[in-house]
């Protein structure tokens, strides 16, 4: 009959090899675990709405902008905005496709801390799998990361930092507990008379061990001995891209990056599916790519918790207007009807001191 320390390794710590060769803890500290197979049914592509009209944008609004912009500026001069002639408005609005996958990311590495009496349960039961130890996922769609304790895998051990002492020699005075007084450079005397920095010892106590000559040891912080584990770290993430199509009105795509527009369609599932039958088939060839895409770098290696789709409409309107016999534009765009107007025709080279 074997003996019960015959079947589990003792609760000290383990070798160094021994955490690798745990079920699901190989090649401990390698990088990311590979995720078990997706067990939720796929569900079927979701209709589309049909209401993708925007208002227009009118003549006064888009006065009203130029004008909040221009008092945006310090160098700005107000008269192309209130005696400028609006002569013509051309939408050229446009349509944004987001995705969003949320993956969740499992690594493990050997680890250590002081220890304050935890349980020692290395090998008292078989620790369980990587992607089996219980961790709360945050709200969809939001970063955060957990580490973990993996149950049934810790151990204890004596500090070798400290050799198991609490307290290492201080290196600032070499465990002297003093230094040599800078005022009389160790003589005690000072103009033949005792030192009044030392009262004639010739030595200063450490200012960093406090005289003691020893400091806490940085590595068990003074308990002498370290709780082993292996450290679970769970990362979940937002993965998001954008595609903007393009609307040929000579506005610069990275400038819609601030701004929304008015959101036609938002659907969130495990699985998303590419948008056949939008208006725009741009948008149709976008979301196919990017959820290839998308499977292809994190199915991999993450576990792909929910995707996430939104198609805006935003708002994108070239005014030309005549100020001082001269012809001039501006762009009016997104919701919040920002201007872009990079040659305005007001302005001062003015310095703020």
């Amino acid at each position: 009959m074997m003996s019960s320390s015959a079947a589990y390794p003792p609760l000290n710590a383990p070798g160094g090899n021994m955490f690798n060769n745990m079920p699901g803890y190989e090649g401990i500290g390698a990088g990311f675990l590979p995720p078990p197979m997706p067990t939720e049914p796929v569900p079927p592509p979701q209709p589309m709405p049909d209401n993708w009209d925007i208002p227009a944008l009118t003549e006064d609004i888009a006065r009203e902008a130029l004008k909040d912009f221009a008092s945006s500026h310090c160098c700005y001069g107000s008269d192309p905005a209130d005696k400028g002639v609006i002569t013509n408005m051309e939408p050229f609005n446009t349509f944004r496709y987001r995705l969003e996958t949320f993956t969740e990311v499992r690594s493990h590495e050997s680890a250590q801390k002081p220890y304050e009496g935890e349980t020692a349960d290395f090998y008292t039961q078989p620790a369980p799998q990587p992607w089996e130890v219980q961790a709360k996922p945050p709200s969809l769609f939001t970063n955060h990361t957990e580490e973990i304790r993996v149950p049934y895998t810790s151990s204890v051990k004596e500090c070798d930092g400290c050799h198991a002492k609490g307290t290492k020699t201080c290196q600032n005075c070499n465990g002297n507990g003093y230094k040599s007084c800078t005022r009389c450079d160790g003589s005690g005397k000072k103009e033949e008379q005792d030192c009044g920095r030392c009262n004639g010892t010739g030595k200063d106590k450490c200012s960093k061990c406090n005289g003691k000559g020893t400091l806490e040891c940085d590595i068990c912080k003074g308990k002498k001995k370290l709780l082993t584990y292996i450290k679970l770290k769970v990362e979940w993430k937002n993965n998001e891209n954008d595609y903007v199509v393009e609307q040929n009105s000579g506005l610069k795509i990275d400038d819609l990056d601030s701004v929304s527009g008015k959101e036609l369609f938002k659907n969130s599932q495990y699985m998303a599916y590419p948008l056949l039958g939008f208006p725009d088939h741009n948008i149709y060839e976008a979301s196919e790519r990017l959820i290839k895409e998308h499977q292809s770098k994190f199915a991999q290696t993450s576990r792909i918790l929910q995707q996430r789709q939104t198609v805006e409409l935003i708002p994108i309107t070239k005014v030309n207007y005549k100020w001082k016999e001269g012809m001039h534009l501006y762009y009016v765009y997104g919701k919040e009807n920002k201007v872009s107007a990079e040659n305005y025709p007001d302005s001062c080279c003015c310095v703020i001191l």
